[in-house]
């Protein structure tokens, strides 16, 4: 080794460098003073109806939500879709924190990016704020429960863009969060929100302006009480405006649709204001009056009143006897709509104005499904709700066209301005009847396999609702049966879960099934199991799939047909209605007649069987139904395309039933996103999992 090097005197560094206080950055950084450019004088208000609520951000996000799983894992009380139609326009996220009792978690989200252009701390406030909005939906036991994920995203070295960032962290974190009494423990940053690129010999860039997107969680005290938007349309009801700010225009939907940034912008001009409208609103006193709620947004009091009328398919009668017509609709300051006794509005006003929070009516209902808003005792402004929605979704809708198959797409935005009774339930059984409750209190428990492979993801929830009927459930993975690790003597039940085996890059379960079906030992195992007399099972969704191709092991089985791509041409995830046929299916036992909603994700749930032979075939044991209970061929009541609205089938002696929708996900009555006032912890679909328990007793 080199003695010169090893004599060298070391390098001096800073101590703070060595133990881990690295010296602070300095930046120089110069604001800059930003004009607004003013609304036109002119604007026509039908036009203005028609931009902003057809407006990307406004507008509906059914197409994107449709197609992620919703339901998965069985704990998601409160999803983006509302009321019996399905319309997604929820204020916030709610799941379980387990399969039995109430307590859960809260999520939703706050963002305010077009503030920016003029304002970057009124839009970091903003952005916490319509946070509060949104998940004071849920039942939030204490403000300072809530955690925040702060994601900023900036053009760093931009002129005035450095400025705005310190100014925007500022607000946020050093004023209004610790007024609030909540915290940002976690965020993520980008810092490079400019795009350069060279056009031939010219030079051209993008610059994002400054924007924080807040990510707000906390417990949740019971799922139970999540307030949504859907209006109740019994008895005599008024909507209020809480109101928490001063009707700016700036940076909102309605300057964007007329090409300007608009001057002044909303902004939290009073932490304590905020948090009193929150804390007000957890107040179960509060809360006990409330029949509907939804935060102002984006596209101002006219969106929120619009959407809580699509959610309930009603009429509204907007009145705003004074002030600035289009402020009044059109401003997206902080603020919420609630929907309460019409005897009770002067309490309601004066609880909410004894804390200096504005309140006042602003709307009635209609059961003639007319929007029609009045201004100084005038009607300046009456269309059709289905009219009104249809702008609405359009965006959408043309999307979809373009992505899926267009002739789906138009069956579903016609579904708009049909006459739809929406989701419904009759049962022919005993809700509340525990039929299995004689075998809960025994230490024998009948095992069940819980049979999974790679990619399957719903063993979870299935492992639950059959341990919650009595059995001893088993967690049971293929590659356990494929070493010889394990067999199914000791199993009474095997249920092959949903998910994505092998990816279903050989199609829905072919690998799956193949893996049984090519390993001479593994398939006369399930052969074996399949014929004892004394067992069952159960398939479902991508366990539907697989099971159904292994029909030549399964006696009695030769009808079941193959399952192939949805007719629209994507994953489905719905929430659709089912009606149970007369079938022998022992899980299916005593519930033939009945109809309710299920949950449903797949993209490969088409019955491969003509029309002709699903009309005759055997075993049927579901079907798909639309509102009318009428077997349902259109999309989206039908989400798959099966003809006769196969969901479900079981072989001939009813011991092995298949399905695609997923029963296991919604057997408690905080599992449905829309469910009839009346049922109490237990869905309807928990029958078909004690009738298994009896069954094998």
């Amino acid at each position: 080794m080199n003695d010169t090097l090893l004599d060298a005197n070391p390098v001096d560094l800073p101590m703070s460098v060595l133990f881990g206080k690295a010296p602070r950055m300095h930046k120089d950084a110069k604001s800059l003073k930003k004009q607004g450019t003013s609304l036109p004088d002119d604007i026509d208000l039908n036009d203005a109806i028609h931009r902003v609520i057809g407006h990307p951000t406004v507008a509906s996000k059914n197409f994107l939500i449709t197609i992620g799983d919703r339901t998965v894992g069985g704990m998601v009380s409160r999803d983006q879709m509302i009321g019996p139609w399905q319309v997604p326009v929820s204020d916030v996220a709610v799941t379980t924190n387990s399969y039995q009792g109430y307590l859960g978690e809260a999520m939703a989200m706050g963002e305010r990016t077009p503030v920016a252009v003029l304002d970057s701390a009124a839009s970091g406030r903003m952005a916490i704020g319509e946070t509060l909005t949104n998940m004071a939906a849920a039942k939030i036991k204490r403000i300072q429960d809530i955690k925040l994920s702060a994601n900023w995203m900036a053009a760093v070295g931009h002129p005035g863009e450095d400025a705005n960032l310190y100014r925007t962290v500022e607000a946020v974190g050093m004023e209004l969060c610790p007024a609030l009494g909540i915290c940002i423990p976690v965020g993520k940053d980008s810092m490079s929100m400019q795009t350069r690129w060279q056009d031939g010999n010219e030079a051209k860039t993008v610059t994002s302006p400054l924007s924080l997107v807040v990510t707000g969680f906390s417990p949740v005290q019971d799922v139970r009480e999540t307030l949504t938007p859907e209006l109740d349309v019994a008895g005599e009801t008024t909507l209020l405006l809480i109101d928490l700010g001063e009707q700016r225009l700036g940076g909102s939907i309605l300057a964007e649709c007329f090409g300007v940034t608009g001057e002044a912008v909303p902004d939290v001009d009073d932490a304590d204001h905020l948090k009193a409208f929150f804390l007000l609103m957890q107040a179960q006193s509060m809360r006990d009056h409330i029949h509907a709620y939804h935060d102002r947004s984006d596209g101002g009091l006219l969106a929120t009143l619009a959407e809580m009328a699509f959610a309930a398919r009603c009429g509204l009668d907007i009145m705003l006897p004074d002030g600035d017509l289009l402020a009044e609709l059109f401003n997206e300051e902080l603020g919420a709509v609630i929907q309460v006794d019409t005897d009770d509005v002067p309490d309601v006003c004066q609880t909410f104005e004894s804390v200096g929070l504005p309140c006042k009516p602003v709307a009635t209902l209609r059961h003639d499904e007319k929007i029609v808003i009045q201004h100084h005792d005038q009607v300046v402004y009456e269309t059709d709700r289905a009219a009104l929605q249809s702008r609405w979704s359009h965006v959408s809708y043309q999307l979809q066209r373009l992505r899926d198959n267009p002739a789906c797409a138009d069956e579903e935005y016609a579904t708009i301005a049909a006459a739809d009774p929406g989701l419904s339930s009759k049962l022919t059984f005993g809700l509340d009847d525990d039929i299995a409750a004689p075998y809960l209190n025994l230490d024998a428990r009948p095992r069940i396999a819980i049979l999974r492979e790679q990619g399957v993801n719903s063993q979870v929830e299935m492992a639950a609702v059959f341990h919650r009927a009595g059995f001893e459930t088993v967690d049971l993975h293929m590659s356990e049966l494929l070493s010889g690790q394990r067999d199914l003597s000791s199993f009474r039940g095997l249920v092959a879960c949903g998910g994505f085996s092998y990816g279903d890059v050989l199609g829905a379960g072919e690998g799956w099934a193949k893996s049984i079906l090519f390993d001479a030992r593994v398939r006369d195992a399930f052969t074996e199991f399949f014929h004892q007399s004394d067992t069952f099972g159960l398939g479902v969704c991508n366990g539907c799939q697989m099971m159904a191709r292994l029909k030549e092991l399964v006696p009695g089985a030769g009808h079941w047909p193959r399952f192939v791509t949805n007719r629209s041409e994507q994953f489905e995830a719905r929430f659709s209605l089912v009606q149970v046929q007369d079938s022998n299916s022992i899980m299916l036992s005593d519930m033939a007649g009945s109809h309710m909603p299920i949950a449903v994700s797949h993209g490969e749930g088409r019955a491969e069987i003509s029309a002709a032979e699903a009309a005759n075939l055997a075993g049927v044991a579901m079907r798909y139904v639309d509102h009318d209970l009428n077997i349902a061929e259109q999309y989206p009541v039908n989400p798959n395309g099966s003809p006769a609205g196969i969901a479900g089938l079981t072989n001939s002696d009813g011991r092995f039933t298949i399905m695609m929708p997923h029963p296991e996900r919604v057997y408690r009555t905080v599992q449905n996103s829309w469910r009839p006032a009346d049922w109490h912890e237990d869905g309807p679909w928990m029958r078909m999992f004690r009738n298994a328990r009896v069954w094998v007793d």
